[in-house]
């Protein structure tokens, strides 16, 4: 498991009572990401920081950044996650798809809330209600590249390779996106969270958003052999058309 490292362990900044001022650079970034998974924390810093180093990272840097409204938490993804992270995207999609649920994938948006002070990346992320779908394929209707055009996801995924050193709870439920699929990579372990109305996460057996419960996850997901994705693929819709197509008509 890879360790978690500060800012001030790889690059020159201020006391730690005292927000960075300045923005660091593309190479100052990946100096102090160099392990995949590490989570580089920056604390204490205000929504215009965050902000604006979001809007300064060029897309497909690979490059993760997320914001809990006080502390800022950057990492680059390993191979390992990036595949995981994709297994669980799919899974998603083809389950949907077999049942003829509605969605829309948002894959890994950076959904940045100046509202609420928060910014996120989810591994995947995914809309299934319906005025969601509709506001979603509005903006993309306008060809809208605006993020404040498109509504919150209702399910995001979370790979953990790493265990994160930020509120990430927080961020989605300040988001409220209604259900948070969570993969812990230590323990090997699924966990379905839904948000309640006191806004706080709590386990759940069976998903909301499609008929699944998080040891079939885990077992399709982490347990099947995945090494040929257009053959484990067949299988999990196989497996989608006999076991969940019955279960979603009851």
């Amino acid at each position: 498991m890879s360790s978690v490292t500060t800012v001030a362990s790889v690059m020159p900044s201020p006391p730690a009572d005292v927000p960075p001022r300045s923005i660091p650079s593309l190479d100052e970034l990946f100096a102090m990401t160099t392990e995949p998974d590490e989570r580089v924390l920056i604390h204490d810093v205000d929504w215009a920081f965050y902000e604006q180093l979001v809007d300064s990272i060029p897309e497909g840097a690979n490059l993760h950044v997320d914001y809990d409204g006080k502390d800022l938490e950057i990492m680059t993804l390993s191979p390992l996650h990036d595949g995981e992270k994709k297994l669980f995207g799919q899974f998603v999609e083809a389950v949907a798809q077999e049942l003829a649920i509605p969605y829309k994938s948002a894959g890994q948006t950076t959904w940045k809330r100046p509202e609420v002070a928060r910014g996120l990346e989810s591994d995947e992320s995914h809309f299934f209600r319906v005025e969601k779908l509709a506001a979603v394929a509005a903006a993309k209707g306008r060809r809208s590249k605006k993020i404040a055009d498109y509504p919150n996801p209702d399910l995001g995924i979370e790979v953990d390779i790493s265990p994160s050193k930020i509120d990430r709870p927080g961020i989605y439920a300040a988001l409220r996106v209604a259900e948070v699929w969570r993969f812990d990579g230590e323990s090997q372990q699924v966990v379905i969270e839904h948000l309640g109305e006191d806004g706080t996460y709590r386990p759940i057996e069976v998903s909301t958003l499609v008929p699944v419960r998080a040891e079939e996850i885990r077992r399709c997901v982490v347990e099947e052999d995945s090494r040929d994705e257009s053959a484990w693929g067949r299988r999990l819709r196989a497996w989608a058309r006999a076991e969940l197509a019955p279960r979603l008509a009851r």
